[in-house]
Formats: C-alpha cells, structure tokens, sequence
C-alpha cells in the first residue's frame, strides 16, 4: 500500500519522492522537492480536512454568543482570502506554463489547488467561529502554524536556490504566501473581542481564561496577571474571578442530584421485582454510576490527553539510543547530533504542554465532583426523615462534606492511572523486549510477584481507612457537641473530663495512623525495591544466560530510561490503590447517607378548602399515637399538656416532619412557624426578621413595634443592620424569641403554629406581644393560630383548648366548656389557678402544664419510656442542636448586645470570620517559626534521622548507577566482560542495601506530630474564655478538629516525603550532569536563578490562594450547621431553595479561591517544565559537542539522569509549594495557643460557708465595649436565698457570669468566704459552685457519664440524687439504667427529663452555693412544683440565687436583688421592697401580685 502511494505520488511529480542520500547521508541536508511539493503541502491540509466536520459540529452544539465584525476578524477574513487568491494565482501560473508547451507536472497544478480549496475553508471556519462567539481558534492556530512549518523547509530551499541564482516568478508568489502566512499565524495567536451577550460582559471580575487566546491558554499565560498582582502583595478576595457558568454549582449539582434520583428509583423497582420472586439479595443504588455519568463525559478528554503523554514519555529513551548511537559512530554528520538534541526539546516541551492539559481537565472535574458532593450532601440534609437524622451526626455529615468530598477531589488527578499504569508497563515491556529480548520476562515475572503484596496492603489499607473514619466521626460528633455546650463545661468545670475522652478516641484513631504507616513504609520498600529488583533481575539474566551477552551503553541506559519510566507507573499504583481503597470508602459513607429516608412530602396535604387545619386518625410512631383534630379558620387554638404529652410533636405532625401510618392531614394555606427555642441566623436583624421576603418598610416597622423590639433596636450599634453574632450568641433568650416571632408575622402566612413563644419573655412583654400579635385583637386576629403554651392567663382568650396526654388529645373545648365539664384540666386549673394568677399578664418562662396528671405516681407515668419522645420531632431537634446558651443569656442583654459587634455592621454575613481574612492578609509568608513547630513536634533526634536515611538511600543510589555507567565501557575480551560476574554482584548489593527506614521514620514523626498538635489545640481551646467561643464560629473551630487535622495526619507527612525524595533527586540529577558535561556550569545558573524566580514568584500567589481558600471554607460548614439547627423553620417557610443557593454561593466562593490555585500549579509547572527541558537539551548539546572526549557510558548516565531532572524540578518546586501552603494547617492549628486563656490552680476545700460579699463590682464583655453592670456592692451570707429580678437587659445574667467568671471583672471584687474569686483557678472555682442552667444540655454518653463525667460517685451516691431529682423510677424502667446511652443531644429525653437530670447533677455536687437563672422556664407547673421543693429541701443550708421571671417563685425568699440598667437599685427583702413601692413594686404589680 504504501509503496503504490509512494509510486503514485512520484508520478505526480515526474520525480523521485524521496532521495536519503541527499536527505541524511550528508552534511548539508536537504528534501526532494517532490516531498516539499506534496507531503509537506498536503500535510496541513488533510490535518483541517480530517479537523473540520468534528469542529463545525461542536461549534454548531457549543454557541457562546455573536461577535460583531471587527477589524480583527477582517483581518483574518482578508488573509486567508488573499492565501486562496496566491493559490489560485499559481494554479493560472502553471496553465500558462502548460499553453507555451512548457508541460509542468501535475503536482503544480494539484498542490495549489488542494491549498487554494483549504485557504477557502478556513476563511469560511473564521466567519462561522465569529458567529458562534469564538474568541480565539485552537484548531486554526495548529493548522497555520504546521502550514508554516511545512512552508519553511520549501522557504530555505528556495532562499538556497535563490543564492545559486535559480528563479522562477512562482518563488514571488511563494514569498508572499509565506508571509501571508506568518501573519496569519500570529493573528492566530491573538483573542477577538468578547461576544454579545456573554456571561463575561455581566461579571465584574470574569475570569481571563474564556477571553484568551489558544496559546494563551495553553500555556496558562492568562493567569500571569493574577500571579503578577500577588507577588507584589498579598491577594485579597476582590483579585479572585468569577466561576466559570460550567463550574458554579447551580450547574453541577443538579445533575448529579437527577442522576442518583433516578440510580435511586431503579434499585426500588429492582427490590419491588425481587420481593414478588422471592428472598434475594437487593442491590443498592450506585453512586458511582451516578457520578461517572455527570462527570464522565469532560473526564473523558483527559483521557485523550493521558494517551498522548503516555506514548510521548517513550520518545526520550528511544532518542538516548539514537544519541548514544551516534557517539559511538565517529563518521556520523555533526548535525545528527544537533538534530536529536533539538528533536528532544521538541518532544518534551509537547509532551510537557500535553501532561498539563491532563491535569487541568483533571483538577477542574475534581473541583465540580467536590461541588457536586456537597450540594448533594446539603441538599439531602434538608429533606432527610428524622429517624434517619438520628443515624447520621453532625459530625459524620460534617466529615462527609470536608473528608470525604475533599478524597474525591484529589483522587481525580490519578485515577486514569488504573489503565494508564498498565498501558505505561506494556510499553516499557515492549521497549525493552527489543532492548534486551526475551531477559526482560525475569522483570515480569517481579513485577507479578509485587501484586499479591499489594493487594495485601491495599486490602489492610481498605481496613484501617474504614476504621480511622469511624474514629474521627466520632471524635468530631463529640467536639460539636462540647462546642454547643462548652459554656455547661465551663460552668460545671468538666473541660478536662471531656477533653479526656476526646483524647482517648484521638489515641483509637492515631494507633489506626501508626497501623496504616507500617503498611505505608511496606509499601514504600516495594516501590524502591520493584524497579531495582527489575532492573536487576533483567540484566542478571541477559549476562548470564548467554556470556557473549554485552551490556554495553546503549543497551544499559536505554533500559535504565526505560525502568525509570517503569518506576513511575509501578510507584503510582500503590498510591493509586489507596487512594481508591479510601475514595471507595468514602463513595459507601456517601451511598450511604444519600439513600436515607426522606420525609414523606405527602404527609400533608396542602390544598385543603374546607378548615384551616385537620388532622383525621392519624398515627404517628411512638410521639403521637392517634390524633382526630379539626380547628375551624381564623381561629386561636391553644395546646396544653406536661411535658412529653405530644403537643410539639402535634406541630411537627403538622409540619409534615413525622411519619404518617394512616388517615390524612390538611393545612389550608401557607404556614408560619416558631420553634420552642429560637433559631437565629448569623445575619443583621433586619435580614433575620424580612428572612428573603421583599421588605416592606411599614409592614416591617408595625411588626417591630408588635413584638416590642424597638427598645432593643434603640440600644443596637446599628440598630437592626447590627450584624447577630452565630447563634444569636449576642442576644438574649427573650429577645432571640421575639426575633424568631417577628419572622413567622412579617412572612404574612395563613396558619401560625407557636410552639411556646412566649416562654422567654418577662411578664409585661410577654402581655404585650400577646395582646399585640397573637390575641383576639392583635395583628393576627385574623389568622389561623396554634399556640403551644403553659399560660394559664391567655387560655380564657382561646377560641378552642386541646388538653394532649399520652400523645392523644384528652380534653378539647373552650375554657368555659372545659371549666363545665369539671374533668382533669378543671381538677388542673383549680389547683394551680392562685399561683397563676399571682402572675398573671405573663406568658413567660413556662408556666403550668395542664393535663390529668398530678400526683407523683402520674408524674412517673409521665416520664415513663414511651412518653420519652417528643424531643423526636424537628422542631425539639432544633432544640437539642441550638446552641446551649445555658443561662439563655448569660452576658446576653440589650446592654451587651454589641459584645460580637466590633466588625462593621456592613460586613457580609458570609464572611463571619473576618478577622481570620484579614490575619491572612497580614501574613503573606509562612514563618520560619511554624516550620520549627512542626519539627519540634515530630522531634529534633527523629527529624535528623529520618534525613540521614533519605540521604543514604539516595547517596547508594547515585552510587549504583554510576557502577553501571563504569560497567557499560568495560572492554569487550573475546566477545565477553571478563568481569561481568563481580560487576553484577556490587550493582545488586548497592541496590539492595537502600533502605526503607526513612518512610518509616518520616511516617511515625507526622504521627507524633500529629498527637502533639492536636492535643496541644484541644488543650488551648477548652482554656480559652467563654469570649473566645462567642466570637468564634463553630465551623472555624470544627474545621480545625477535621479538615486541619486530617491534613496534618495524612497530607503534610506525605508531602514531606516527597519533597526530600525530590529535592535529593535534583541534587544527584545536578551532580552527574556536572560530573559528565562540566560545559553544563555556564547555563545551570542561569536556569537555577530562573528556576528560583518562578518559584518565589509562583508561591507568592499559591500561599495567599491557599490561605483564601482555607478561610472561604468555613462558612460552609457555619451555614451547614445553621441550617441544621434550623431545618425545621426553613421547611415550614418553604425556603429550602434560598438556603440551598446561599450554600452553592458559599461553596462557589470557596472554588472561587480553588480554582486560581490549581491553574497557578499548572502555570508553574509549564515554566519549570521548560527550564527542565532546557537543562535536559543542554545536557545533550554538550555531550554531543563533546562526543570525541566522552564515554558513552558516561554519557548515557547524563542523559539518563537529564530525562528524569525535569520531573524532579517540577515535582520538588509543586510539592515545596504544597509543604508551604499545607503547613498553614500547622498555622492555623497553633493559632489558638496565642489566645487568652483562663486560669487554672489544683482544689483545695473550699468555700464552707456560702458567704458571698461584691464590692464596687463591674464588667465589661470587650474593652471597647461600655460597662454591662458597675457599681454592685451587696453582702450575702451563708445559706440566705436571694432572688435577683430587673427587666430585660438590667444585667442580671452578667452578674452571674461575673460569678462564674466567665467574664472577668474589669472593676472591684468579689469575695467568696473572705476569699477574692479573681486569685482562685476557675476550675476550682466553678468545681465548687453549682448552677441549673435554663436549657439542659446533655451530651451523646451514658446516663453515668451525664451525671458524673469524673467517675467520683458511688452508685448510692447517683441513685439517691436521681430519687430526690424524681426520675429513680423512670431510669430503673429503662433496660440499661445508668448506662442508658443518650443520643446527641440528649434527644432521645424531654426536654423536663433533661432539666430533672440537671437538678441531679446539682444534688450530686451539693455545693455551698447554687445558682439558678430560671431554671424552670422550659419545664411545667407540675415539674416546676417538684423542682422548687427538692431545692427548699435538699439546699436548706446552702446560698441559693435564683435569677427569676417569674416573680411568685421568690417571694418567700430572704432577700431580693433589683438590678436596673446595670445598678444596684434596691436590695432587701420582698416585704420591705414592696412597702417602698419602687422597682420591685411595680415589677409585682405588673406581674399581678399585688
């Protein structure tokens, strides 16, 4: 075939195609011009011939917009018309030739007219690339520069030709055609304006890459500016682009989302059809095949990109042999020489420009899999059924979005190495087969024999990942809960006890560490020893088997070339496997949790028409049994019943967020709802209250003024545009309740459910709030309201009355119908009426509950197991996950509430961390300083090691290949190396003895580093002031304990072992080239310098794009755990769209920060790739200038060390710049060590009396900040009961944060027993003060745990605090008893029970001193009764200070303190306080008591 060709194409030109005397047997190269004539003519053409139809496709199927006609577009019209006209020129040219019987041969007239029919095509592809908005051509850049290439040869020929004095006028038009096409290619190079229309022109920052042009983005050019901007000062978030539209995740999570819907749908028809045939195994739904499909088509083209890298690594080792070739042949042309030299910088720079287009296309897909993953995540969080919920913890749905989606990220850069490994070791194989023959099956029969030993460890590997995962799930479950609860820690001084046990799940995890290091160290030994023991193996056969076998230069380091080609693919393909192995764990944790149980969206009907609300025999597991409502429309509706009787779960019924067994529910209408205990957002008040509706401003201010909150506004910095701290940490219980009230009315919506609103509130607010919103005159009157309550003063109002018990409604009527009727609720109301009505405006801290249940034997019955789960519901899990403000607002009133407000109120609500911004800003390098940490972590004696080995291994190494070089020019005796035998021996011994201890030790350092670090964070955050935790986030705080973390464990000992193993190599690459080609000096430092500009230049930006993209990543996880504390009012409100697209912003700002980073790698690696290339074309030029002075052994091992110089550079300068941007985890770790932290002495006994004496006392919450209370001097003494009352913000929660010291004095003292707190340590001081904090939080452990976290009481000890807390009967009804696991939170409890387990907590202390700040707010009258006679009974002895709403819970106390406005305003007792008919006079008037 190719001969006819060859035969055809010389009759075309009347002449031989191809003459190698001419062509290579000579100094003065030169082609026939039958070659330049066709091939090199046709050549370009057929490239855009075979091009176009696939490209007009994609162009037809990809349209970016129209670009108007512009002098660049004409331009490149009129070049490429004025090409077809020179062609067509010369076609007329040989048809006049042909008229005056001149005959050319037909190639003149075919060549022409084949270019001329092209120039056509590619004027038409310019006009149609315009229409469809490109900006600059690949395909047409390509054609002209290989038509200019092609064109050039036939250019010097005829310039060779012109010298000898041979003309013809075609020459003329031959010129013009070649610098038609010179400017074609350099119009080429250039980018057109941006289309109409463009995404690009609506950006304010676009992103350069779209606008730029083909070589541009080939070489990563378009980021330069960028690079430019951060070298010459820290980057800021203004500097990062815009996402490209393709990357943002309103695009790719979508698509994943469908995909695994519909893998979903497909597993449960395939179930449904295994249950009718019969018991089968069913088959899970795979994510896998989901992602494959969402991302497996632009994955694809990576691909294409691996083959052509793959195939291109071959071409240096074959160029060796032709050098090493031409070496050895003294009568070979010097320009060979030259030619190879510059055929190898050609291939690599090729071969470069290729491999990172690979990883670009890599590392965008990983980017968009990462996005995919946790729009997923986030999205399945929102919808996922409450059973389910209790499944998966924050921690682990936490892990799932940094850990996990982090795995899949990474692991899409080497993933194509599971077929391009293979296709890599074939190729070798075959190459050396040809080198050295059938020996090379010795190295076969190796690399078999490595497969079992890495399947063993990848299957150990598989193993310890599952396992270490369980631990750090655990360990960050249990962080998040100390973090939501750290002020119960502090106030009962239980940090060390629970830093105890994180420390015992951190040592589980790290012993799992150090298992996966011995296996890593294994698996380092087989990645030295296989190619070695290859190697080896081969040239021992082929010496041996035969003894005139010669391992000569060329045979000897075209196979070293080879096998370190070897060497990469069978190194990869460990790291490949374990990257798998935890990927695939990963994809079954992900599977796992996207398979959930959603909740079901049918549960309730929402087109109901007749009554606004109503429920008909519905069953609800366990919380509500069986339900038959119907309220009528515009009704006020009250629910009532003890704790645990249902009446959320009735709401959350209602909701939609329970399970429905059968009958049917229907709301009519739109639904607004309030939790129990407020949710906040991290946000300004105005945007809490408008929650994403359209403000309007008089709508907003009459709800404003209806929930009382224009007082608060008042004293804001910002008024309502004051940022609220995460939480709402900066406000108080009250005004948290209000704000969350003030939402649900400014939303407008037709049904109102109210879970106990009112709760928080003092007396007069609370009969405000219900006079103006909820009751019969309020700005609800015409709505349909459920209200939850325990006030007995706002049931007269209620249109209907539902009395719930044992999960079903009991009692239902009006007041007067209930009153007639004489049942328990009248039984009820009778016996606790006096005491409501001594407090009757208010509706306040949980009054009475009303239902039949009143003796103590009920109350048992109450609290009895199947009673236990009203907290089920969402609306109580929003109550387990809000943050445990323990004394609700402790430091929290209007007064204090600008203590989180330093920051600019107009600071985006995103950026809660700003602070963490702006220190990255003012640290553009890492210091020396946190490298010297991380030594001193692992250990200065195992650091010194661990480089001693790595410098041995690589010494040995050096060593045993200049031994080859020095075997390879041994004389050839009679056909043979006489001393072949000793030479192989020294060769296998100098192999074998390179050690593997440096992983090993490099391993076990990062784990003990690893330890230090994180036991050192734990210890300085649990140290830190309750200041710390109140204006930190809690996702800065749980990023650092999982994603820093998991760097600092996995990533940074990794790294540092890969950079010494780069940075030795570099070093021994330098030496044997010097040593071989001393020529080399004059340019390595001139590259060196280069090489060290780009690199500075280039960490510049890379460390500043990591520290962005680290603080840009904590807002995720903030607006994720937001959103879990909230999923219940979000779903009410049917808000989930917002909240899902503020979450793809968060995490489209984090890529944001990702994505420059990741082209910033490759920009660098395209620079230093060249200067490798450069040093390597160096190496040659010389060795080739050199050749008569040169050995060709020694040769050999220059270029040989030369090919690898390139990827040590660019792998040493990428992982420098990975230790340095990764270390900041080290950083960030060690931050918090600079923080303030609180005192710490051992206990000693004390206090003994009680005895509390304030003088002068005052505090601030910041030093910019005004005094919360001043001026406060009282005298307490032993076993007095004070009370301590003010209206909401007089400070009363401050004084006892000034107690406990959560907040340090800033004026006078207070002394304890004559002993001043301030000189005492806080754990010794809390240890011996006892608090019943408002909100009762529990944590995911034991019962035993909950109550003694010390392990300091005897079980007599437990049992008789549980009996006189009232729940002995309840917890030995439970299988476990003590050891009863609570789940997080404490769910699995009511929320009384939680609060009696408090009251247990402190009978178990019994301490000199107890404090109370309303510890009955969340608990009913009955519970309430039970809780104020164990207290009068059990602390008979003992200083109590109640902080009180309600003010008939103290008025039998000794004394009372009135605080107003942060003063003292009166202290005496109620009697002698009354009769002075000041502020407590009125206080008691309002509340109805006088």
């Amino acid at each position: 075939m190719c001969w006819k060709m060859y035969v055809m194409i010389s009759g075309v030109c009347l002449c031989s195609l191809q003459d190698w005397n001419l062509t290579w047997h000579t100094d003065v190269p030169e082609l026939t011009q039958c070659f330049q004539n066709t091939v090199l003519a046709w050549l370009p053409c057929l490239y855009l011939w075979l091009c176009a139809p696939f490209y007009i496709l994609y162009l037809h199927t990809h349209s970016s917009g129209y670009i108007c006609m512009n002098h660049f577009n004409k331009a490149k019209t009129a070049v490429s018309f004025l090409l077809w006209i020179i062609c067509w020129a010369d076609v007329f040219y040989s048809f006049w030739e042909r008229s005056r019987e001149l005959f050319p041969a037909p190639v003149h007239f075919l060549t022409p007219t084949v270019l001329g029919i092209t120039m056509l095509l590619s004027c038409l592809l310019v006009q149609y690339e315009r229409m469809k908005g490109v900006q600059s051509s690949g395909v047409l850049l390509i054609f002209w520069l290989l038509a200019l290439l092609c064109a050039t040869v036939s250019f010097r020929s005829r310039v060779l030709l012109c010298i000898r004095k041979v003309l013809t006028p075609l020459y003329t038009t031959f010129f013009i055609y070649y610098i038609l096409l010179l400017v074609a290619l350099v119009l080429s190079c250039l980018s057109d304006q941006l289309p109409l229309f463009s995404q690009a022109v609506k950006d304010t920052n676009p992103c350069p890459e779209s606008g730029a042009s083909f070589l541009s983005r080939i070489t990563f050019w378009w980021i330069s500016r960028m690079m430019v901007t951060g070298f010459k000062r820290p980057l800021v978030e203004s500097d990062l682009w815009s996402l490209h539209p393709e990357n943002r995740s309103h695009r790719v999570v979508p698509g994943l989302v469908q995909r695994w819907n519909r893998q979903r749908q497909k597993a449960k028809r395939l179930a449904e059809i295994l249950i009718v045939k019969g018991p089968q195994q069913s088959k899970e739904p795979s994510l896998l095949w989901a992602l494959c499909l969402t991302f497996g088509p632009y994955f694809l083209i990576s691909g294409l990109y691996k083959i052509i890298h793959d195939v291109l690594m071959f071409v240096g080792p074959l160029i060796l042999r032709l050098l090493i070739s031409f070496i050895n042949s003294p009568d070979s042309p010097s320009w060979h020489g030259f030619f190879y030299t510059g055929l190898l910088f050609v291939c690599t720079c090729f071969q470069s420009l290729i491999l990172q287009q690979y990883f670009h296309v890599c590392f965008v897909s990983g980017m968009r899999v990462r996005s995919a993953i946790i729009g997923a995540v986030y999205r399945k969080a929102l919808v996922i059924s409450n059973a389910a919920r209790r499944s998966s913890t924050v921690g682990e749905i936490v892990n799932l979005m940094s850990v996990d989606a982090q795995r899949f990220m990474d692991l899409s850069a080497y993933i194509n190495m599971i077929w391009s490994a293979p296709l890599q070791v074939v190729l070798a194989l075959y190459f050396l087969w040809e080198t050295l023959g059938p020996s090379v099956l010795a190295g076969v029969a190796v690399m078999l024999l490595m497969v079992p030993v890495n399947a063993f460890i990848a299957m150990k590997t598989k193993t310890y990942q599952v396992a270490q995962m369980k631990s750090k799930d655990g360990r960050i479950k249990l962080m998040n809960e100390m973090l939501n609860g750290i002020k119960v820690l502090k106030l009962y001084a239980w940090e060390l006890a629970f830093q105890d046990k994180v420390s015992e799940i951190r040592q589980s995890e790290l012993r799992v560490l150090k298992k996966a290091a011995y296996l890593g160290a294994m698996s380092t030994f087989t990645w030295i020893c296989a190619p070695f023991l290859v190697a080896l193996s081969t040239f021992a056969v082929y010496v041996l088997v035969d003894e005139r076998n010669i391992l000569d230069a060329q045979k000897a380091f075209v196979s070293l070339a080879l096998f370190n080609i070897l060497r990469f693919p069978l190194n990869m393909l460990p790291m490949v496997i374990s990257s798998l192995v935890q990927a695939s764990v990963s994809l079954k944790r992900l599977r796992t949790f996207l398979s959930h149980e959603e909740l079901q969206e049918d549960s309730v009907d929402r087109s109901a028409t007749a009554s606004s609300v109503c429920v008909t025999k519905r069953w609800f597991p366990v919380c509500v049994f069986s339900l038959n409502v119907q309220i009528p429309e515009g009704s006020l509706v009250a629910v009532v019943g003890l704790v645990g009787s249902g009446k959320s779960s009735l709401l959350s019924a209602l909701l939609g967020e329970m399970d429905k067994i059968e009958g049917t529910a229907s709301v009519k209408g739109s639904v607004a709802y309030v939790s129990q205990q407020a949710w906040i957002q991290n946000s300004t008040l105005k945007e809490n209250i408008v929650f994403g509706q359209e403000l309007n401003d008089p709508w907003y201010q009459q709800v404003v003024e209806a929930c009382a909150l224009r007082p608060d506004m008042e004293i804001l910095p910002a008024g309502d545009d004051t940022e609220i701290g995460e939480k709402g940490v900066n406000l108080s219980g009250g005004q948290k309740q209000r704000v969350s009230l003030a939402r649900a009315i400014y939303c407008d919506r037709s049904v109102y459910l109210l879970d106990d609103p009112l709760s928080a509130v003092d007396a007069h607010v609370g009969k405000h709030i219900f006079d103006k919103v909820i009751g019969p005159q309020g700005l609800l009157k015409d709505k349909t309201r459920v209200l939850v309550t325990h006030g007995l003063s706002y049931l007269p109002q209620a249109d209907l009355i539902l009395v719930m018990g044992e999960g079903q409604v009991t009692e239902r009527g009006s007041y007067q119908q209930l009153l007639t009727t004489d049942g328990a609720f009248a039984e009820f109301l009778r016996t606790y009426a006096s005491v409501d009505n001594n407090d009757s405006g208010k509706t306040q801290c949980h009054p009475p509950n009303m239902t039949e249940r009143l003796s103590p034997p009920n109350m048992t019955k109450r609290l009895s197991p199947p009673n236990m789960t009203k907290r089920l519901s969402p609306p109580n899990m929003t109550e387990r996950l809000s943050p445990p403000n323990m004394t609700e607002r402790l430091s929290l009133s209007p007064p204090n509430m600008t203590k989180r407000l330093s920051l600019p109120a107009s600071l985006s609500p995103s950026q809660p961390d700003v602070t963490e911004c702006l220190t990255c800003a003012l640290c553009p390098q890492v210091k020396l300083s946190v490298f010297l940490t991380y030594a001193k972590a692992i250990g200065v004696p195992l650091t010194v090691v661990s480089v001693l080995l790595f410098f041995t291994h690589h010494l040995l190494s050096l060593f045993s290949n200049y031994w080859l070089s020095w075997w390879t020019d041994d004389p050839v005796v009679n056909g043979t190396q006489p001393d072949r035998l000793m030479r192989l021996g020294v060769y296998g011994s100098l192999g074998l003895f390179q050690v593997f201890g440096y992983s090993l030790s490099m391993s076990i350092g990062g784990i003990m580093a690893s330890r230090y670090l994180h036991q050192c964070m734990l210890h300085d955050v649990l140290r830190s002031p309750i200041s710390f935790f109140e204006r930190t986030p809690s996702g800065n705080l749980v990023n650092r304990f999982s994603k820093e973390i998991d760097t600092i464990d996995s990533v940074i000992p990794s790294i540092l072992k890969m950079f010494t193993g780069s940075m030795f190599n570099v070093l021994s690459c330098c030496v044997v080239i010097l040593t071989a080609t001393p020529l080399v000096a004059i340019i390595i430092p001139f590259l060196g310098v280069l090489y060290f500009f780009v690199q500075r230049f280039y960490v510049a930006s890379s460390r500043q794009l990591k520290r962005l993209e680290s603080v840009s990543r904590s807002p995720i996880f903030t607006h994720f755990n937001e959103t879990l504390l909230g999923a219940s009012v979000i779903r009410a409100f049917r808000e989930q769209k917002r909240f899902i697209g503020e979450s793809d912003l968060r995490v489209d700002h984090n890529q944001e920060a990702y994505f420059p980073s990741i082209v910033a790698n490759r920009w660098l690696a395209i620079r230093l790739e060249f200067v490798g290339n450069c040093i390597v074309s160096c190496a040659a030029l010389f060795a080739v200038m050199a050749r008569s002075s040169l050995s060709p052994g020694i040769m050999g091992l220059s270029i040989t060390y030369a090919l690898q110089l390139t990827a040590s550079l660019n792998w040493l300068v990428r992982m420098s710049s990975d230790l340095e941007t990764n270390i900041v985890a080290v950083e960030r770790v060690r931050e918090y060590s600079h923080t303030d932290k609180e005192p710490r002495s051992p206990p000693d006994p004390w206090p003994s009396a009680g005895c509390i004496q304030i003088r002068n006392f005052g505090l601030r919450y910041r030093q910019d900040l005004d005094m919360a209370i001043h001026n406060v001097s009282i005298s307490i003494t032993g076993g007095e009961k004070v009370g301590i009352v003010g209206r909401t913000g007089a400070g009363k929660s401050s004084l006892t944060m000034g107690l406990f010291r959560i907040i340090e004095a800033s004026e006078g003292q207070i002394l304890i027993d004559g002993v001043d707190i301030s000189q005492l340590g806080l754990h010794q001081l809390r240890s011996r003060i006892t608090i019943i904090p408002q909100d009762p939080v529990l944590f995911s452990g034991s019962l035993r745990m909950n109550l003694d976290p010390f392990n300091s009481y005897s079980d007599e000890e437990l049992w008789r605090a549980l009996e006189f807390s009232h729940l002995k009967v309840f917890v030995t009804g439970l299988p476990d008893k003590l050891e009863h696991e609570c789940s997080e939170g404490g769910e699995n409890l009511s929320v009384g029970q939680r609060q009696l387990l408090c009251l247990a907590r402190a009978l178990l202390r019994k301490t000199k001193i107890l404090v109370l700040d309303e510890a009955t707010a969340a608990v009913d009258m009955e519970t309430d009764h039970l809780i104020q006679s164990t207290i009068r009974s059990q602390f008979e002895e003992c200083t109590v200070l109640t902080i009180a709403h309600r003010l008939n819970t103290i008025m039998d106390y000794t004394r009372v303190l009135v605080l107003d406005k942060g003063e003292m305003a009166e202290f005496d007792s109620p009697d002698k306080l009354v009769a002075q008919r000041g502020l407590f006079y009125n206080m008691a008037k309002d509340s109805g008591l006088l």
